[in-house]
């Protein structure tokens, strides 16, 4: 297995973690069940549309509650709750909905400093509409976000950073990748870690060979659920897929639902259990919290069963209710849970 240094940077980082990810604006609206009939949006669903329609839907929408979304973005508001220091990196447009997720983000204590577009694509956002049900049905235009590149990798942001954390949903595009790359290469070029999210199974099954390179050559901290790992190294069992990831990165998360997770660092292995929740209500946000937990633990300088304790907490805050983000404060939370920093 892999026994690569923690790299002993030149000066204190001045931000925990800086994420690098697809800037989306959430818009949520209660409506009825005829509204999904009258606009041809399928229940329980998430949909990708275009500008258009994105427009036009935007337009249909009555009262709404507009917030940053986004997977690491979750991440980082989740790292900010703890009481960490955290940055973004992402792409939104000189635009309403832009300026929407530019104040939401930094209000939630998160440095985000990326210049919008002048030109292109709109701000991202995914429409959600909550029926009576509490179904969640959603669709999602991705607008600029996607076209983040090299050039809004901040050198002086990822170098001051303790971990420079990537999004597997922004892996499509080839200048994504190389963005990706990038904010690696300079991440160790400061003596600080690069950790990736796997995201889904879909984005590994559509650039499973690049995700391998860029796992194999620049990430120091791979965090995914099961089904991830097994596609990322084509294996049958979650076992054998974390031995090869082992192999290959200095510390490994597995998140594997109700069955808790398992995290790797050289040869320390450590098995949790998941956090007792009354009742699971929505999964949405429950990997991006657990991320946040953990990473934040990481660069507290906590135990590895402390780091997986705060991200196992963190992601039972958010599946008992609608929603990604926290509605309870975590670093409440944490001292209720006898958790001292």
């Amino acid at each position: 297995m892999v026994t690569r240094p923690v790299p002993t940077p030149a000066s204190p980082a001045l931000y925990d973690v800086c994420s690098v990810g697809n800037a989306i604006v959430d818009v949520i609206a209660e409506c009825p069940d005829s509204f999904l009939e009258s606009y041809g949006i399928t229940k329980g669903a998430m949909t990708l549309i275009d500008e258009t329609r994105a427009d036009f839907l935007y337009q249909q929408f009555g009262p709404a509650v507009e917030m940053s979304g986004g997977s690491v973005a979750n991440s980082v508001a989740g790292i900010a709750g703890l009481g960490g220091h955290p940055a973004y990196i992402g792409r939104v447009k000189d635009d309403q909905l832009g300026a929407i997720f530019r104040h939401d983000l930094t209000a939630s204590g998160v440095h985000f400093s990326t210049p919008p577009a002048q030109a292109g694509a709109s701000t991202g956002r995914c429409l959600i509409v909550v029926t009576p049900d509490a179904q969640r049905s959603m669709s999602t235009y991705l607008g600029v976000a996607v076209d983040l590149s090299e050039k809004d990798i901040e050198p002086q942001l990822v170098g001051n950073a303790a971990v420079t954390f990537l999004e597997g949903y922004l892996f499509d595009k080839p200048e994504a990748q190389k963005a990706f790359i990038k904010a690696g290469t300079l991440a160790h070029a400061a003596s600080r870690r690069l950790a990736l999210s796997l995201s889904d199974t879909f984005c590994v099954d559509r650039h499973r060979a690049a995700f391998g390179e860029l796992v194999r050559d620049h990430v120091d901290i791979l965090l995914a659920n099961e089904f991830e790992l097994m596609a990322l190294y084509c294996l049958p069992t979650f076992e054998e897929a974390f031995a090869a990831a082992r192999a290959q990165c200095s510390i490994v998360v597995g998140t594997r639902s109700e069955k808790g997770a398992v995290i790797a660092a050289g040869d320390e292995l450590v098995s949790l259990a998941a956090e007792p929740v009354a009742r699971v209500v929505d999964t949405t946000g429950a990997g991006d919290l657990f991320a946040a937990g953990f990473l934040f633990g990481l660069t507290q300088g906590c135990p590895l069963s402390t780091c997986g304790r705060l991200g196992a907490i963190a992601a039972a805050e958010v599946v008992s209710h609608y929603g990604p983000r926290p509605q309870e404060s975590l670093k409440d939370l944490i001292h209720r849970k006898g958790i001292q920093l």
